[in-house]
């Protein structure tokens, strides 16, 4: 008795003393922690697997945990399934999706089936929602304790339509993304077990320790390492290593994954693997078929992946691990633990460029591990916009601004009428048009564009810090602000919220010229509800140039010279609320042209008012 009152007093302390600290600082960050060890048993005859989970989960959160969730992905592969449905009935419905899975038949829908699931070896109630298992749990977890959850299923493997699946179009046999009962996130905002119906995922850190038990004519490539290659072969042993593998039945491919919160594998009788030095002693692993139409682009393609992870390397922060893999499966190309799965019967170009954004992704969304069904424009925005001066070095494009296009789809979705905020969770987009925009190329404006309100050099400073301060954890919108402002000296609350939390536009002009015989006076004016510091270029008549940059009083702060080659005259703030902004010029020069933002890294939805010919 004197043993539980301790117990008691304990928690009652640890519970107090937490809540004082949480009321305190309501910013302090924590993270849950789960460590899986799972023994799967393939049947290739039925596509059907058995599995065996033992999980441990730590509660590092200051709330007691009285039930927890599991995502059971697979379960989405079912007609009538959410994913089904919304495919059939959203605008603009995903060509790949469509109404493909309304008509899977028994043999080739996926599921996970729970057999037994316990906590602490004590059997505990639960029941399947669609993609969701919903667990009460026996007893509490405690703030700081860690609970013992053992699961065992029976799932099948559906025939390939999103990401996910076996022998996809291209003639990969297993693409296993998402197929195991992955436990749901806790984070400050509480669960987020949402269901599979589109998008992307969100997962908890953590170590995985699995072996995967498959006929022996299958070749595996995916996340972690291997444990045993000496008993694999397939390309995993080292030279003169001999094969300790059997003749014929199956054999067991057993993998470390540490620091993920995910895995991955893919599996195929008839793959191509090769090996390729990267830098920072990393291997990296390349899976296709061996398809002769195909192997002299996947060839060509390993010492490109080899200078991406390099330029990544240098403009974000270095790659952790010791492997990346970049592997034929999946459809298009989606981004998972230390691999990527990219459809690979490509053209040449396309294939650098699926691989150059898919490995960014391993910074953006599987280091900087966002949450992709609130923030995806974080992860999907700022992989496009590395990734596209990443293909502009790599591939010597030479682009002035590889985010053009990201500008002209922008300008695209306002003038359809069909933008949303992109505080929009992405299942909940009206149209997969307006979604893809938003995720992508708005996404990717906002970083292109906040190269033009703090600087180029505050915004290659602002990612890498970004990268040392979160990697490994779940970074917000707010986050990555707030490292800019630290960066730049600048308060950039008005930048995070009327880009991102409103679908307020950037529309500035050239009001009037008034020349007189030794001046000259502009009136500039803000059509568009977003402010945005302004870069004047005035080109003389003598080949001259000066600039002139006019502060936004709210941004308490002056961006460096972006051309110190030019003279640059810093004008009074710009306070908002002011439609109208003049000034004089009195140089005695004459002038030929005057433009705004010269640049075009502002997304201005009307440049046309953006410059003023003198005649």
């Amino acid at each position: 008795m004197k043993n539980t009152m301790k117990i008691f007093i304990c928690r009652l302390f640890f519970l107090l003393f937490a809540g004082i600290a949480f009321s305190q600082n309501n910013t302090g960050y924590w993270q849950q922690k789960v460590d899986y060890k799972m023994d799967i048993d393939m049947n290739v005859d039925t596509n059907q697997y058995r599995g065996k989970q033992e999980l441990i989960y730590t509660n590092n959160s200051p709330d007691t945990l009285h039930r927890i969730f599991y995502h059971l992905y697979f379960n989405a592969f079912q007609p009538g399934s959410e994913m089904d449905i919304r495919s059939q009935t959203i605008s603009g419905s995903d060509s790949r999706v469509s109404d493909k899975i309304s008509k899977l038949t028994p043999s080739e829908i996926g599921f996970i089936k729970v057999g037994s699931l316990t906590q602490d070896n004590i059997l505990v109630v639960y029941e399947v929602v669609g993609t969701i298992l919903e667990v009460t749990l026996n007893k509490p977890v405690f703030p700081g304790d860690s609970t013992l959850l053992k699961m065992e299923w029976i799932a099948q493997v559906p025939v390939q339509i999103r990401r996910s699946g076996r022998n996809n179009a291209e003639g990969v046999a297993y693409s296993m993304t998402q197929w195991y009962p992955k436990l749901a996130e806790y984070d400050f905002e509480g669960w987020h077990a949402d269901p599979y119906i589109a998008r992307e995922f969100h997962g908890v850190w953590g170590d995985f320790d699995v072996k995967i038990t498959i006929d022996k004519d299958y070749t595996i490539g995916g996340s972690g390492y291997l444990q045993n290659p000496q008993e694999i072969g397939h390309g995993y042993q080292m030279p003169g290593q001999k094969t300790k593998r059997p003749k014929k039945g199956k054999y067991t491919w057993h993998f470390n994954a540490p620091d993920v919160h995910d895995f991955t594998w893919v599996a195929d009788p008839d793959f191509i693997h090769d090996t390729y030095n990267g830098p920072n002693g990393v291997t990296l692993h390349f899976f296709y078929k061996n398809n002769p139409e195909i192997i002299d682009n996947w060839k060509n393609l390993q010492p490109i992946t080899a200078k991406l992870m390099a330029y990544y390397n240098e403009n974000i922060g270095a790659y952790p691990y010791k492997q990346y893999s970049v592997i034929q499966g999946g459809d298009g190309g989606m981004e998972y633990a230390m691999c990527t799965l990219i459809s690979g019967e490509r053209k040449f170009n396309s294939l650098v460029g699926v691989t150059s954004h898919e490995m960014a992704h391993s910074w953006f969304q599987f280091l900087l591990a966002t949450n992709e069904s609130k923030h995806e424009w974080m992860d999907e925005g700022f992989t496009s916009y590395i990734s596209g001066w990443a293909m502009n070095e790599v591939m010597n494009q030479g682009k002035s601004n590889p985010t053009k296009r990201s500008y002209q789809g922008y300008n695209f979705l306002v003038k359809s009428g069909e933008e949303q905020p992109q505080t929009t969770h992405a299942d909940r987009y009206a149209s997969n048009r307006s979604y893809g925009i938003s995720a992508y190329s708005k996404g990717a404006i906002f970083i292109s564009q906040l190269g033009y309100v703090i600087g180029l050099e505050n915004l290659k400073k602002t990612l890498k810090r970004y990268y040392a301060d979160f990697k490994f954890k779940h970074p917000t919108p707010n986050d990555f602000i707030r490292v800019a402002e630290k960066v730049s000296g600048a308060e950039l609350d008005w930048y995070l919220m009327d880009w991102t939390q409103t679908t307020n536009t950037i529309d500035y002009g050239i009001k009037s010229v008034i020349t007189e015989e030794a001046s000259i006076k502009i009136t500039l004016e803000r059509i568009g509800l977003m402010p945005m510091p302004i870069d004047l270029i005035v080109r003389y008549e003598d080949g001259t140039e000066e600039s002139f940059y006019i502060p936004l009083q709210m941004m308490r702060s002056e961006k460096p010279n972006p051309d110190p080659n030019v003279k640059r005259t810093v004008l009074p703030d710009w306070a908002w609320a002011y439609p109208n902004y003049e000034f004089v010029i009195s140089n005695g020069k004459k002038v030929k042209i005057i433009t705004i933002d010269a640049s075009n890294l502002m997304a201005d939805i009307n440049p046309d008012n953006n410059m003023f010919k003198v005649e």
